[in-house]
């Protein structure tokens, strides 16, 4: 079964910036925080996730991740399902719900280039937005085509976005194109980018026999899931 990469935004206008001292030696860190996802209604990019999904997804997230402080978003949306180190700019520190919404706070990365950036920008006056990074599958809601409800979602890290309308524009243009299958070892593969690298590197001649193998191919993956 394929996933798909799917982007979520709140409101950037309902995030906090907050400059707490950490330390003795008076220094202090950059945190954003506020509502970072929400579950049981319809979102702007007319999604639904389910409350029960969620709630499990934020305690995995937080078990695995942020309790042991691999919890980093990038700045801005890659178009893959796993972080960059060299482009982080923030570590999520808390993420909980409270109803159908998931709180979270994040670290700002001060000393890393993407971080800086992102500090910067807040300094300025920039709303800085934050916006989940997920896989799921999308499925249309009965009485409603054009409103999906996700399903097996897989929380891959909250990305900080200075564009509000930016998330949007991004996953419907780009992300929904992209599509991965879980493999036998539990890690997500990109079959798109791998199917489309493949097709680029032949000449025109062995293309339909290279299109039916690998139609082939990928639906054997299907059954098998």
């Amino acid at each position: 079964m394929a996933y798909n990469l799917i982007v979520e935004a709140p409101d950037p206008r309902d995030l906090e910036y907050v400059l707490e001292e950490k330390s003795l030696k008076g220094e202090k860190s950059l945190y954003i925080q506020g509502p970072y996802m929400m579950a049981g209604e319809e979102n702007r990019n007319r999604r639904v996730y389910s409350e029960k999904e969620m709630f499990n997804e934020v305690a995995r997230y937080s078990d695995e991740f942020i309790s042991t402080k691999r919890a980093l978003g990038e700045l801005n949306h890659p178009t893959t399902a796993e972080v960059d180190l060299g482009r982080a700019c923030h570590m999520v520190t808390e993420l909980k719900m409270d109803g159908n919404v998931v709180f979270g706070k994040s670290k700002v990365l001060s000393k890393t280039p993407c971080g800086k950036i992102v500090e910067g920008l807040i300094q300025e006056g920039v709303q800085v937005g934050v916006s989940s990074r997920a896989l799921g599958k999308l499925t249309p809601m009965e009485g409603k085509s054009d409103v999906n409800v996700v399903e097996e979602m897989k929380l891959i890290a909250i990305d900080c976005v200075a564009d509000p309308s930016f998330p949007k524009a991004f996953v419907n243009g780009i992300l929904e194109s992209k599509q991965f299958i879980c493999s036998e070892n539990g890690t997500f593969e990109e079959v798109y980018d791998n199917f489309e690298k493949g097709l680029a590197t032949l000449p025109n001649r062995e293309v339909e026999a290279y299109l039916k193998e690998q139609v082939l191919s990928f639906l054997d993956v299907i059954k098998q899931r």
